[in-house]
């Protein structure tokens, strides 16, 4: 909450107007979705009633998950994009006849054995 400065506008994961016009819209489209399907027909007089009520239930549900979703946001640590701790490739990873190498047999060259049939597995 301390990030905020006065005078300017907020983010858009911060700000209320995102979440209330993404609800509003399927509250719409509930709307005229219910208004049409649940008439039965165009002889019949459209049902307003139950029109409201899908558009209540569609508005206060997505709502309430969108702002559940926006409290669990969590940035992600400074470290997380630097890629360290990961060695994305097995020959690089300084263990001889590890499985990521086992088909080749650079493990057992690698460490001055003999080459054998099942890649360098003792």
């Amino acid at each position: 909450m301390g990030q905020q400065n006065s005078g300017e506008p907020r983010s858009l994961r911060t700000s209320v107007k995102g979440p209330l016009m993404f609800s509003a819209f399927w509250a719409v489209l509930a709307f005229v979705a219910t208004l049409i399907f649940a008439s039965g027909g165009s002889a019949k007089a459209p049902r307003f009633d139950l029109a409201f009520i899908a558009a209540g239930i569609a508005f206060i549900v997505i709502l309430v998950v969108l702002a559940m979703l926006s409290m669990s946001h969590k940035d992600n640590a400074e470290n997380l994009g630097k890629g360290s701790g990961v060695n994305l490739s097995s020959r690089n990873s300084g263990h001889a006849g590890h499985a990521g190498n086992a088909g080749s047999g650079a493990g057992a060259a690698e460490d001055g054995g003999d080459e054998s049939p099942g890649g360098g597995i003792r």
